[in-house]
């Protein structure tokens, strides 16, 4: 059984678990250990979570499966960007499944939250980055009707940027 909950400030622990993971099993190749164990243990940190569950422009969702947190997402409404002309635009800014549930394609189910939230709040879209070496997530946006209108390097450290799509969908 899937279920889908808006985290709040007491599941800071669980998203920077739950952040750490699937951060590093989706990007963990793309820079030296060092690289991405300092990008983790900072931007995944519990106290990270809590600034960001803090801000009310953040808007996380946690997936369960079988009572089990599998995965995350998170949204920020009416975020524009300069590539993109659309106003009441939504950014979605993490949507992670952990790998050993990628079969049971529940990151569908988080991603239909995403959208079904968003067109509620009167926005007209969803953009987001993607790491150009994540076929597997390119392929998934694709298929949700994303498609790549710019690009992005994407700071892991002060020497160290991924390339990004930076992708679109208009509801």
């Amino acid at each position: 059984m899937t279920t889908i909950i808006r985290a709040t400030l007491k599941d800071k622990e669980l998203l920077a678990k739950l952040g750490k993971a699937t951060f590093i099993e989706a990007h963990g190749k793309s820079a030296s250990k060092d690289i991405i164990d300092t990008y983790v243990s900072k931007k995944f940190s519990v106290e990270a979570f809590e600034d960001e569950l803090k801000d009310s422009n953040n808007i996380f969702y946690i997936l369960y499966y079988n009572e089990k947190a599998v995965g995350y997402s998170k949204v920020i409404f009416n975020c524009q960007h300069s590539n993109i002309l659309s106003k009441n635009i939504t950014k979605l800014e993490r949507l992670y499944v952990l790998e050993d549930f990628h079969s049971l394609k529940l990151g569908l189910a988080l991603f239909d939250l995403n959208c079904q939230e968003a067109i509620k709040n009167q926005q007209s879209g969803m953009w987001l980055f993607v790491w150009t070496e994540n076929q597997k997530a390119i392929n998934f946006y694709k298929k949700v009707g994303f498609n790549a209108v710019g690009y992005h390097d994407f700071e892991l450290s002060p020497t160290h940027y991924n390339p990004n799509h930076q992708m679109l969908l208009l509801f």
